[in-house]
C-alpha cells in the first residue's frame, strides 16, 4: 500500500519555529483535512510532503514508485497549447514509462532472440536473472500503465473538465485566454487526472462554484487513494474527510472525526486553553503589582524577589492571535422604506444568449436574499444591474425610499494600486467613532501586525478583496448587494463577517458558494435558470429541498412556506462582579487603631498589645507562606500535567485527554481561587505593618 510518513519533522524560517518535531502518516484511503490558523504552517506543511521544500530535520518515508500530486493554492499561469493538450500533461509519467517499456522489450528480444510480446505471451520460463528482471519490470510498467487509465484518457479529461465547468468549445481554446480562476481549475483538472496515491490540494475550492464543488465532493470521495486537503469551506470538509490534523503553534495534533466533530472536540480545548491564559494573565499582573509593593520595603525584600523568580520560572501560556477574541460593529444602516427594490420584467442577453428574462422581484426592507443556481444562469449579472454597473438590460428597476446601497464585486480588487498602505486606506473613509477599532477590524479580514503597512500595490487578488470588502461595510449603508464575499476568507472570518451581517439591520442580496454561509445568513432564495427563475420563500436548504422534489415544475412557492422570521441578536450577558479586594477593616480588632482619640494605656498594656500585634503579624505571614507553597505545588501539578497530555500515547485517545483535561480545569479553578486568597493575606499584611507604624 503507498504512503508518506514524516517523524520528528521540523523546520524554521529565521526565528520562527514553523514545524516542531511533527509526525504525520498518509496512506491509500486517507482522508485528512490540514487545518489552523491563518499563517500557521498549512501550506508550508503541504510543501514539505510533496518534497516542494526540505525540513531541518526529522524523517520522512515515501514507498517507493508512489505518486504524489501536489495542487497549490494560486500561482500557477498555463500558456502556449489548448485546454486540451494542458490537461493531457497529466499523463506525462505514463509516457515515460510507454517510452521505458519499449526499451525494455528491445532488451528483452536481444536476450531471447525473439520478439519480446511472443516471449512474455508464450509464458516460457526465463534463462537468467537477466531475463527475469526485465520480464519483471516490463509486467510492472504494464500494470502501472493500465491501473492509470492512459488507454481510458479521453473519457477521464472530458469527465473532469465538464465536472469542474468547462464546456465542450473550451477544448480548442489558447490556456492564456482563461483568467486567474479558470487557471487553477486547470491545475485542479491536471492533479485528478494524474491519479496518484497521494493528493495533496491546498485550497481547492477557493475558485470552485457551487456545482463544481458538488462534483468535486462526489470525486474524492470516489477516489481510492490518499488525500490531504486544506479548505475553507465547512460542509465541503465534512463531506470528504474522517479525520482532522490541526497545526497549532508548530505542533501538529490529530483529531478523529469529520471537520464538525474537529470544531466541537477543539472548541472545548481551546475555552480551557484561553480560560487558562486569562487565569495565568491574571496571576501575572496580581504578581506584578506586589512586586512593585513590596520591592522597595526592606523587611520585604526577599519576598518581592521569590516572586520575581517565580514570574521567571513561569511557563507562560500564549495564545495565538486568531484566538484573541474579535468583535467588530459596522455603521448602523440608514432608515429606509418598507420596499427596498422592485424589479420589473428585467431582460438580459449576451448576443442571442439570453441570461435573465421577465424578472419581476420585490425586495422588502430587512430581508436577506440568496441568488442561487448553476454557473451561467446569470447570478453576477443581475447583481451588477441591481448594484447599477450594468445599464445594458430591459425592463425597469427601483430603489426605495431612503436606499443607499453597496456593492461588493468578484473584480473589486482590480481598482486597488498605489503606495497608500492598508491601514491608511482603510483609515480614509472610516468614520471617526471607528477610527480606534481599524486594527482590529483589519485583524478580523486577516490584516495583522506589519501586514497593515503593506502598501496597495503589493497586495495579492486575495488580499484586495478582502480590502475591497471591508472597505464598503465601513459606509453606512442599507442596502448590501455582496457577489462572493467569503472568498479568501478563513473560517474564522467567515464567522466574523456572518456575525456582523446578521447583526445588520437592513436589506442583504448575495451570492455564495460556501453552502453553510448560504444556511445560515438567507430568508429567501432566487433560483435562477438560464433565461428563468423562481422565488423560494425559504434559505438556501429549503430551496434544494424544493428542487429536489422536482418545484421547478411547481407554481411559485409563495404561499408554500411562511417568510423565515430574522433572529434578534443576541444581547450579551452582564459579566460576573470581581470579587471585592479584603477590606482594611475586616482585619482582628487588635491590628487597628479606631478613629479618634486612643484610650491612654500604660507601658505594661502597651507592650501586651505591642506582642498582640507581632503575634498577628507572624501568623498571617504563615499564612501566606504556607499558600504561597500550595500555589508551588499547584503549579508543578500543572506543568506535569500538561506534560503528561502532549505525550502520543496520551493525546491520541481522546479518554486519557478529556481525563486529563478535566484535572487541568480543576488545577486552574484551585490555582485561581488560591490567588485570590494569596492576594488577600497579602493586603491583610500590608495593613497589619500599616498599624504598627
Amino acid at each position: 500500500m503507498a504512503f508518506v510518513q514524516f517523524s520528528r519533522v521540523s523546520l524554521a524560517f529565521g526565528d520562527r519555529d514553523i514545524l516542531k518535531d511533527v509526525s504525520l502518516n498518509l496512506a491509500a484511503g486517507s482522508r485528512a483535512a490540514l487545518a489552523g490558523a491563518n499563517g500557521a504552517g498549512k501550506s508550508t506543511l503541504m510543501k514539505v510532503i510533496a518534497g516542494k521544500i526540505h525540513s531541518d530535520s526529522g524523517d520522512r518515508a515515501v514507498q517507493k514508485g508512489c505518486r504524489i500530486s501536489y495542487l497549490p493554492q494560486s500561482g500557477i499561469v498555463h500558456r502556449g497549447k489548448t485546454l486540451r493538450e494542458e490537461v493531457e500533461t497529466a499523463y506525462s509519467g505514463i509516457l515515460l514509462y510507454i517510452a521505458k517499456m519499449e526499451e525494455l522489450g528491445s532488451e528483452l528480444e536481444k536476450c531471447n532472440g525473439e520478439p519480446a510480446a511472443e516471449a512474455i505471451g508464450r509464458g516460457s520460463p526465463p534463462v537468467n536473472s537477466r531475463t527475469k528482471s526485465l520480464l519483471e519490470e516490463y509486467h510492472r510498467l504494464q500494470e502501472e500503465i493500465e491501473n492509470s487509465g492512459f488507454y481510458r484518457r479521453e473519457a477521464a479529461i472530458a469527465q473532469v473538465l465538464s465536472g469542474l465547468g468547462f464546456s465542450p468549445r473550451d477544448m480548442d481554446r489558447e490556456t492564456g485566454e482563461f483568467s486567474g480562476g479558470w487557471q487553477m481549475r486547470i491545475a485542479l483538472a491536471k492533479a485528478l487526472l494524474e491519479n496518484p496515491d497521494i493528493m495533496l490540494l491546498d485550497e481547492p475550492t477557493n475558485y470552485l462554484d457551487i456545482e463544481a464543488r458538488n462534483w468535486l465532493q462526489g470525486w474524492l470521495q470516489s477516489f481510492p487513494g490518499g488525500c490531504l486537503l486544506v479548505s475553507h469551506d465547512r460542509y465541503f470538509l465534512d463531506v470528504t474527510i474522517n479525520e482532522v490534523y490541526e497545526i497549532f503553534q508548530g505542533n501538529l495534533k490529530r483529531y478523529a472525526g469529520n471537520y464538525s466533530a474537529y470544531e466541537k472536540i477543539r472548541a472545548a480545548e481551546l475555552e480551557s486553553l484561553v480560560k487558562r491564559y486569562e487565569a495565568q494573565q491574571e496571576e501575572i499582573e496580581k504578581t506584578e503589582a506586589l512586586i512593585r509593593r513590596f520591592r522597595y520595603k526592606a523587611s520585604k525584600a526577599a519576598f518581592a524577589q521569590e516572586l520575581v523568580k517565580r514570574l521567571e520560572k513561569m511557563e507562560r501560556i500564549e495564545i495565538p492571535e486568531n484566538l484573541k477574541k474579535i468583535h467588530i460593529t459596522f455603521p448602523p444602516p440608514p432608515h429606509s422604506g418598507r420596499v427596498a427594490l422592485t424589479l420589473e420584467n428585467i431582460g438580459k442577453s449576451y448576443g442571442d444568449r439570453p441570461v435573465l428574462s421577465g424578472l419581476d422581484l420585490t425586495i422588502e426592507a430587512g430581508e436577506r436574499l440568496l441568488v442561487a443556481g448553476p454557473n451561467g444562469a446569470g447570478k453576477t449579472t443581475l447583481l451588477r444591474i441591481v448594484a447599477g454597473g450594468d445599464a445594458d438590460y430591459s425592463g425597469g428597476m427601483k430603489y426605495g425610499a431612503g436606499v443607499a446601497a453597496g456593492y461588493f464585486s468578484q473584480d473589486a480588487a482590480e481598482s486597488l494600486s498605489g503606495s497608500e498602505t492598508v491601514e491608511q486606506y482603510i483609515e480614509a473613509d472610516a468614520p471617526t467613532h471607528l477610527f480606534p477599532k481599524v486594527r482590529g477590524m483589519l485583524g478580523a479580514f486577516l490584516f495583522r501586525g506589519d501586514d497593515v503597512f503593506k502598501p496597495l500595490s503589493v497586495l495579492s487578488g486575495g488580499e484586495k478583496s478582502r480590502l475591497a470588502l471591508l472597505k464598503m461595510l465601513l459606509k453606512p449603508m442599507n442596502l448590501l448587494i455582496l457577489d462572493e464575499p467569503t472568498n479568501h476568507l478563513d473560517l474564522q472570518s467567515k464567522d466574523i463577517l456572518l456575525d456582523c451581517l446578521k447583526a445588520f439591520a437592513g436589506t442583504i442580496i448575495f451570492v455564495s458558494h460556501d453552502r453553510m454561509f448560504m444556511e445560515a445568513l438567507a430568508t429567501k432564495t432566487l433560483g435562477l435558470q438560464p433565461g428563468s427563475h423562481r422565488l423560494y420563500y425559504g434559505g438556501y436548504a429549503y430551496y434544494l429541498d424544493r428542487m429536489a422534489q422536482g418545484a421547478g415544475n411547481l407554481p411559485e412557492d409563495s404561499l408554500n412556506a411562511p417568510p423565515q422570521r430574522r433572529a434578534e441578536p443576541d444581547v450579551p450577558r452582564e459579566a460576573n462582579p470581581e470579587p471585592a479586594p479584603a477590606r482594611a477593616d475586616s482585619l482582628p480588632r487588635a491590628i487597628l487603631v479606631k478613629a479618634g482619640e486612643p484610650p491612654p494605656l500604660s507601658a505594661s498594656e502597651r507592650r501586651d498589645h505591642e506582642k498582640q500585634r507581632q503575634a498577628v503579624i507572624r501568623r498571617l505571614q504563615r499564612q501566606e507562606a504556607d499558600i504561597l507553597k500550595e500555589l508551588e505545588h499547584l503549579e508543578r501539578a500543572k506543568v506535569h500535567l500538561e506534560e503528561e497530555i502532549s505525550r502520543p500515547e496520551v493525546y491520541s485517545s481522546g479518554e486519557k485527554t478529556k481525563a486529563i483535561r478535566i484535572k487541568l480545569d480543576e488545577n486552574t479553578a484551585a490555582a485561581h481561587a488560591k490567588s485570590l486568597e494569596w492576594e488577600a493575606k497579602a493586603q491583610e499584611i500590608e495593613a497589619a505593618l500599616k498599624a504598627q507604624g
